[in-house]
């Protein structure tokens, strides 16, 4: 599944996190994959033990909590914490697959958490900059996805992808990776498409008790599939 989930970050979380990024000490976004991912990867990253980095992402979650469309989408179980990264001066990342399976420290310790859903929060207007598409490869082809500042993307984990070189100005976004209560990807479509058709049906009026039955179905399916 993939989908825009828009208006994530408010205009002032926006604001905050370009200034803040403006004046940040960038790093060789390489030192973060491993040898086949460094050969194709041209960007700067936040160091993983910035605390403007901690600081940012903690903004982050807090708008992640309160958007109910990537709640009903990712449903998720574990969020590692966002990172950020720059492309400029024909920076890219070429096609690749993300690891399945992350560590990341939770409640003080180190844990796993398995990639299920991959999450880009575009963090510099489109007319900003040229090129650093995120390039989607599924079964219907490449979808180029270049959204407005504090937008996001998800997509299967699974997905092939890249960032197309930035060519003028520089492309500044959040990245981070949901285990997922629900892994399979089908599934969670199912899920999200009837949880906003029940939700329709609620605001216009639909007969209570089909709403209430419905409501059961999604509830039972979730629980048949969840992993938590």
């Amino acid at each position: 599944m993939l989908l825009h989930v828009p208006d994530v970050l408010s205009a002032d979380e926006l604001a905050h996190l370009q200034r803040a990024l403006a004046e940040a000490a960038w790093a060789d976004g390489r030192e973060t994959v491993g040898v086949q991912g460094a050969q194709v990867k041209r960007n700067e990253q936040l160091p993983d033990a910035s605390p403007l980095k901690a600081e940012l992402g903690r903004i982050v979650l807090g708008a992640l909590d309160r958007h109910p469309l990537f709640f009903a989408a990712a449903l998720p179980l574990r969020i590692l914490p966002p990172r950020f990264n720059r492309y400029q001066g024909g920076g890219e990342y070429g096609f690749h697959v993300d690891g399945a399976v992350m560590i990341t420290p939770l409640d003080g310790k180190r844990s796993h958490l398995r990639s299920d859903v991959s999450c880009t929060l575009f963090l510099t207007a489109p007319d900003d900059y040229d090129g650093g598409e995120l390039v989607i490869s599924d079964t219907y082809g490449e979808h180029e996805v270049k959204l407005p500042a504090g937008d996001l993307v998800l997509y299967p984990s699974s997905s092939l992808h890249r960032v197309n070189p930035v060519t003028r100005g520089s492309r500044l976004a959040s990245f981070f990776w949901v285990q997922s209560m629900v892994r399979d990807d089908g599934a969670r479509r199912t899920l999200l498409e009837m949880d906003s058709a029940i939700e329709t049906l609620r605001t216009t009026g639909a007969d209570s008790a089909a709403v209430l039955q419905l409501t059961g179905v999604y509830h039972n399916l979730l629980r048949r599939w969840s992993e938590i």
